[in-house]
């Protein structure tokens, strides 16, 4: 590929998830991924701060996914339908991209420093989950709580849709693990 075609973020985060999965993260340089890109490693780093933010692209996205579905959802929603509402949102951002996810994932299980850093995504998608709960008129303690429990919920049902034979749309799966919860904390 040619430097001047297009779509240099997307060439660069596809060519290292490929080098992450083939090679493992720590073996593979910046280099090598924009070498495999077809681009320049300062091409590279107009996008990318270092090459662990290539796996943690979107997470910005979520958050406000998340934050905008809440802010949206009905004046009379509870705040665990106010959750149910942003995992509905956030569901959106995984249609069609299991395998990429899959791939992402087994990169980052196999990597203590990226494990961190997706705990570190998590709890700032919690901070910003409490935030837009707490604008709705959720009090502290209970949006704090509420948030918490939506990213316990995403986590289940992120790890449900991407494990080895799962085929259903992850949607479901987020439904089906506030469901659990619900039934969980009802003492069913």
């Amino acid at each position: 590929m040619g430097r001047w075609e297009p779509n240099a973020r997307g060439r660069l985060a596809k060519a290292a998830l490929e080098l992450y999965s083939e090679r493992g993260y720590e073996q593979t340089t910046v280099a090598e991924i924009t070498k495999r890109a077809g681009l320049t490693e300062r091409t590279f780093f107009r996008h990318y701060a270092d090459k662990r933010e290539v796996l943690f692209d979107g997470s910005d996205i979520l958050k406000e996914l998340f934050a905008s579905a809440v802010a949206g959802a009905p004046e009379s929603a509870a705040p665990i339908d106010l959750i149910a509402a942003g995992l509905e949102a956030v569901s959106t951002a995984f249609v069609d991209r299991r395998e990429h996810f899959r791939q992402r994932q087994a990169v980052i299980v196999a990597n203590a420093e990226l494990q961190e850093r997706e705990l570190i995504k998590l709890a700032s998608m919690s901070a910003a989950l409490a935030d837009a709960l707490h604008r709705r008129g959720v009090a502290k303690p209970a949006a704090s709580l509420a948030a918490e429990a939506g990213i316990a919920v995403f986590k289940v049902g992120f790890e449900r849709w991407i494990a080895a034979n799962e085929e259903r749309e992850m949607s479901q799966l987020m439904r089906e693990s506030l469901d659990e919860l619900k039934a969980v904390t009802a003492g069913g």
